[in-house]
């Protein structure tokens, strides 16, 4: 795989432009391209990519109707839900079959099973929990001295919430994201070495899931993530492969959005210190914030599917059994859908009319937790600091399914 994609897209014949190549994220240029898909084509096909040929669909009203067509399936067996979903999750010995890669009706009744912990009723009742994980951890860092954002508050947070919901042994808790990191990176992308090093790593997550499990089965119904998968009639008597399918699934959505958000955050007021001078001066615009990082940031680079007919769209036409990728980074940059798309603006109107937590049935289950999380996390900075400042530039995840960082360089000063 090339991993010096052109810095300039626009020197590149059309049809060699693949952004399914991780390296594009890692160095902080699939905006260009995605930029030049848009405008010239947006919807595209990429006869040799990364990950074989698929279609890109660049612009917000595409990814709209892809999203809400039923003719484009998640199902494993067709490819799953990402790009590469075969090769990382259904060889090199791992089997991991997530709901997120099924259809109605099974994606529908799992879905069910873990949507009474992110029901709107079940996240206020967390907002104290989180507030005072979120406190205390805050109230931990060093100020006036510079440390690295990403691993002190951005994964820890979401580690330990994550360790709540499942009711995961404290002291192990990091292996959550560690887990979630494994899952969605190659070998030789900076999280592992090998395919063998990525299966022990999974093996792991199964078995001390899978030890778990049993001590809920043993006891009472309770109210945690794994309880309501072990009592639930849908997810009860799951295969080894959709156990840890459906694992990972929860792990990496419920750390990644978060987590890659919290810091996007950070660096989004960094270089917009208007807009940080506007929250500074009214801190009560974190509540419409929180949805303009979710934008700005857009977490999750994309999201896949499989024709399952013909089907037009845009001005071309998907052949049935090709694969389409979604790309909510681009769609969330769309000039002929947003208002100065590259902009943070702290209070944009409509700012939830992003698509970073897709749409229908395949919705991000758990995007009201995902929100409250930043909102009260922003709350409680802005309680404490009155700047996180950017003291270098971030090292970003090599992945296009993760639109994330590995580390930020942060100081931060009190009021």
């Amino acid at each position: 795989m090339n991993t010096t994609p052109a810095t300039d897209p626009y020197t590149l014949p059309l049809a060699e432009i693949d952004v399914s190549n991780p390296w594009l994220y890692a160095q902080d240029l699939a905006g260009r391209y995605f930029e030049r898909l848009r405008r010239e084509s947006p919807v595209h096909y990429c006869a040799n990519g990364a990950y074989g040929a698929f279609w890109s669909i660049t612009r917000y009203q595409d990814i709209v109707q892809v999203n809400a067509d039923d003719s484009f399936s998640c199902d494993y067996q067709l490819g799953g839900h990402v790009l590469g979903y075969d090769k990382m999750f259904r060889a090199n010995g791992v089997d991991a079959r997530m709901f997120q890669s099924t259809d109605p009706p099974v994606h529908t009744a799992q879905r069910k099973a873990i949507a009474p912990i992110v029901a709107r009723a079940s996240v206020r009742e967390m907002e104290d929990m989180i507030r005072r994980r979120c406190g205390e951890l805050l109230d931990s860092l060093p100020v006036g001295e510079t440390f690295d954002w990403v691993d002190r508050l951005s994964v820890e947070l979401t580690s330990q919430i994550l360790a709540e919901l499942f009711d995961f042994p404290w002291d192990k808790r990091r292996l959550l994201s560690h887990w979630s990191d494994v899952a969605v990176t190659e070998p030789g992308f900076g999280i592992v070495a090998s395919w063998d090093e990525r299966r022990l790593a999974l093996e792991d997550c199964f078995n001390t899931f899978a030890g778990l499990w049993q001590e809920r089965l043993q006891g009472e119904p309770r109210g945690d993530l794994l309880s309501l998968m072990v009592h639930s009639e849908a997810t009860k008597d799951l295969s080894p492969g959709e156990f840890l399918g459906n694992l990972i699934n929860l792990i990496v959505g419920g750390n990644d959005t978060t987590r890659n958000s919290l810091t996007g955050g950070v660096i989004a007021l960094d270089r917009y210190p208007g807009e940080y001078a506007r929250l500074r001066a009214n801190p009560a615009f974190v509540a419409s914030m929180v949805p303009e990082i979710i934008r700005w940031q857009t977490p999750i680079s994309h999201m896949a599917r499989t024709a399952t007919r013909d089907v037009e769209v845009g001005e071309a036409t998907i052949r049935a059994g090709d694969r389409v990728a979604m790309w909510y980074l681009s769609g969330n940059r769309d000039e002929t859908e947003i208002d100065r798309p590259e902009d943070f603006i702290i209070d944009r109107p409509q700012a939830r009319r992003h698509l970073s937590f897709g749409f229908g049935t395949h919705h991000c289950v758990g995007y009201r937790l995902a929100e409250l999380q930043l909102q009260v996390a922003w709350e409680e900075i802005m309680k404490r600091f009155r700047r996180v400042e950017v003291m270098g530039e971030p090292q970003r995840v090599c992945s296009n399914i993760i639109h994330g960082y590995a580390s930020l360089p942060v100081r931060l000063h009190r009021w």
